[in-house]
């Protein structure tokens, strides 16, 4: 088998589910990526008030955010306000500390709503840690978006398949949807270090092994491999150049040596601060939860 299987472990966010992939016992990183959620597919009932994830910090990474269906409207520290719907980019860098909040847009609240995506983190290099925090939003429509024969691809940030995002990155990266039809097969080359599919639906295998749905693969083949789609399927395509030094990711913080994250830690109890600020229009915010036994685990 030219892979090694990643289950998601269930999480409740409150109201509705996430399945949890990265990080793994198995697998802390995939490329550049240190955190991977399947959010959904979930319906939310009307006047629930949708998803409500109150203020809270990061350092070191960059949030993504990518919807198949639903809405989301971010708010950062910076002042940023940005609608995030189906098929756009939300990359959000915190540098040395950002704060933001995601919910339900106001005008959507009191009708069911469906949420489903995908929200990942991608650890920045070192040199890049206590960089100014940034957001950038990229419309569905500035995304490469092309067809091979059965394959329906977008290339949501880095490059892949000769094509190559507008979202800045700052390490060589592999992030992309495709949608296969059934019966078709699509070859992933060699161009990236590290690589993984996540089968977000249908009858997927690698090399003809097959990969549950709702898992992913991280490939161990260091040679082109063939995707075949049993059935009509979604899979995303993961991965980049290597992390260059392990990473600790504790909460919402990601570093490459613990001591930032117990200054973070510091900082966010004193919230708020020069480091971290208000989202401008929130007064909510969530605590400082205990420190986790055992120790966080090093990416």
């Amino acid at each position: 088998m030219s892979f090694d299987l990643i289950e998601g472990k269930p999480r409740d966010l409150g109201g509705f589910s996430v399945r949890r992939v990265l990080p793994s016992l198995a697998h802390r990183s995939i490329g550049p990526f240190a955190f991977f959620d399947h959010l959904g597919p979930a319906t939310l009932a009307a006047g629930s008030g949708g998803v409500q994830v109150r203020p809270h910090p990061h350092i070191g990474l960059a949030t993504v955010t990518f919807l198949f269906e639903g809405e989301l409207m971010h708010r950062d520290s910076l002042g940023s306000v940005q609608a995030i719907r189906p098929g756009d980019i939300n990359w959000m860098t915190s540098g040395r500390g950002i704060v933001h909040s995601e919910r339900s847009p106001a005008s959507i609240r009191d009708a069911p709503q469906v949420i489903h995506g995908i929200q990942s983190w991608v650890a920045v290099p070192k040199e890049h840690e206590h960089d100014d925090p940034s957001f950038a939003h990229h419309p569905a429509a500035t995304l490469p978006s092309f067809a091979l024969p059965g394959a329906r691809i977008t290339v949501i940030a880095g490059t892949a398949f000769g094509h190559t995002s507008p979202v800045a990155v700052l390490v060589p990266t592999l992030y992309a949807v495709a949608d296969l039809d059934a019966g078709s097969t699509l070859m992933l080359d060699t161009e990236h270090e590290e690589r993984a599919l996540y089968v977000v639906e249908g009858d997927v295998t690698i090399d003809g092994t097959p990969v549950p749905a709702q898992t992913m693969a991280a490939l161990t083949s260091t040679a082109d491999v063939v995707i075949a789609a049993g059935s009509a399927a979604r899979v995303m395509l993961v991965g980049g150049t290597k992390l260059d030094a392990p990473r600790a990711l504790e909460w919402n913080f990601v570093a490459s040596d613990r001591e930032a994250i117990d200054a973070a830690r510091d900082d966010w109890a004193a919230f708020p601060n020069a480091r971290f600020p208000q989202v401008p229009g929130e007064t909510e915010w969530i605590p400082l939860p205990p420190r986790p036994r055992p120790e966080p685990t090093a990416l």
